[in-house]
């Protein structure tokens, strides 16, 4: 048997952290046997996915030094490799189900369901489908969606019983059928839930082990019901532990940066976000933290994965960055990798036209500049709290700032520009009286260049995490 993993990210966002700790991991087992790494973008959530976010997912992953076998840019005998492109085969496999009874055609509306959300949380029960058009006859549920009125496909759930997911770290978990919901497998547009779509892909591309997050526990009853039913033989399930914050909880982005490419822009080495991520849940047989990817390909071992919730500390990894910085360079490659880092052309050329015609003297350029090369800042309260608003709402401006970036698909002065304008009308600020703390939460200093062009050089992650660096700060003064 060749072993064939895969990564399969949803392009709706940043590219994420947890994203590249799964891939490390799936790739890492392939390797180790000799095996194949695939990569399939998840995009059946039209509303929310775009490409702008699968390529940045491709260029982090890239970054890191991860590269796949088969995926949508290098092909692949089991493609297309995203499943937006996939919903024909999506179709035939629901009517499959339909055919042999596995499934049924669900006509309730978004009003009766929330209905029933709202009926079950009252009364303390777990919320889920109650089966209410499982009754309805197959050759009526026919004619009524050849009408034309809006279905989804839900899936069949046994409702006595037990389901055993059997995962390679914990053994046998047990599920009771009664607590597992009736999914739905086709939305009313015709795209599949990632339920189905995840399954027929696995073993349509020949997926010998499923290496994912804990968080997927609870939906594998699902996933192996659907296996027996199509009549496949499941893949090997492993579920790794998730990362968290400090405190314990689940690591956030509004706790934490968790996109990939705010660790590039810090100036992370990719060698060692991928020892840090490594680390996280996975040990050397000789104890040592610091290791290169080839070295973990050799060593790897499922049974060396701890289930503790790993705690990503960035004080450890920026210890171990300066570790690879110091250990693994030599003066040529250091130079090399802060030219690329940031001294490169394309981003002196943005900067360029804001400092021209600011300085006397190129010596001005440092003071002038000197937050382009840096990570975060550190303002002071009393340097944010220096013009006409006081501390309460520019930490409401901030949260606003910070909630709209998070939903930004483009980035660019324009579009900075708009959702700040937007920001200041949505809390009836003077746009100039906003700017002033922001002014000093980007560049840490009170003026300088332009703030929007600063912002679309800067980049979203560097810019967002600026802007959360300070709210705290206000928040702790």
């Amino acid at each position: 048997m060749t072993v064939r993993t895969r990564i399969a990210p949803s392009p709706t966002g940043d590219p994420h952290l947890g994203t590249a700790y799964v891939a490390l991991f799936n790739y890492c087992f392939a390797r180790r046997h000799g095996g194949q790494f695939i990569l399939r973008i998840e995009d059946t959530d039209q509303e929310r996915s775009n490409r702008r976010s699968e390529e940045m997912i491709l260029e982090s992953l890239r970054w890191l030094g991860l590269h796949w076998d088969e995926g949508p840019d290098v092909g692949g005998p089991h493609g297309p490799y995203r499943q937006s492109e996939r919903a024909p085969i999506y179709r035939e496999h629901v009517a499959l189900l339909l055919e042999a009874g596995h499934a049924f055609r669900c006509f309730c509306t978004p009003e009766r369901l929330e209905a029933l959300r709202q009926q079950q949380r009252a009364q303390n029960l777990p919320l889920g489908y109650d089966g209410h058009c499982l009754a309805i006859p197959v050759d009526e549920a026919e004619r009524r969606a050849a009408a034309g009125e809006p279905f989804v496909v839900r899936m069949k759930v046994p409702r006595s019983g037990e389901c055993v997911v059997h995962d390679c770290l914990r053994g046998d978990i047990v599920f009771d059928y009664a607590q597992v919901d009736m999914q739905v497998l086709l939305k009313a547009d015709g795209l599949p839930t990632y339920h189905l779509a995840n399954v027929v892909d696995d073993h349509l591309m020949g997926i010998t082990h499923i290496i994912r997050g804990e968080e997927w526990i609870p939906s594998a009853p699902k996933h192996l019901l659907l296996y027996s039913y199509f009549g496949w033989t499941a893949p090997e399930l492993c579920h790794l532990p998730l990362l968290r914050n400090p405190d314990r909880s689940k690591l956030s982005k509004r706790k934490n940066p968790t996109s990939l490419r705010f660790f590039q822009r810090m100036g992370y080495l990719p060698e060692a976000m991928l020892n840090f991520l490594g680390l996280m849940a996975w040990s050397m047989p000789d104890g040592e933290e610091k290791f290169t990817l080839e070295e973990m390909v050799r060593n790897f071992d499922l049974q060396r994965i701890s289930l503790g919730g790993p705690v990503f500390d960035m004080t450890k990894l920026s210890w171990l960055n300066g570790r690879w910085i110091r250990e693994n360079l030599d003066v040529e490659e250091f130079a090399r990798r802060v030219q690329a880092w940031a001294l490169n052309r394309d981003y002196l050329m943005a900067i360029a036209p804001l400092t021209q015609q600011r300085v006397e003297r190129l010596s001005d350029l440092g003071p002038l500049t000197a937050f382009f090369f840096s990570g975060l800042l550190d303002p002071t309260p009393e340097s944010l709290v220096a013009g006409k608003l006081d501390a309460a709402q520019i930490r409401s401006a901030f949260d606003a700032m910070l909630a709209r970036i998070d939903a930004m698909t483009v980035w660019n002065r324009d579009t900075v520009e708009a959702e700040l304008r937007g920001v200041a009308d949505e809390l009836g600020l003077k746009l100039r009286d906003m700017l002033k703390p922001l002014y000093v939460a980007i560049t840490g200093r009170p003026a300088g260049v332009p703030l929007f062009d600063a912002m679309a050089i800067l980049g979203k992650d560097i810019s967002r995490a600026r802007i959360r660096q300070a709210r705290e700060a206000l928040e702790a003064a």
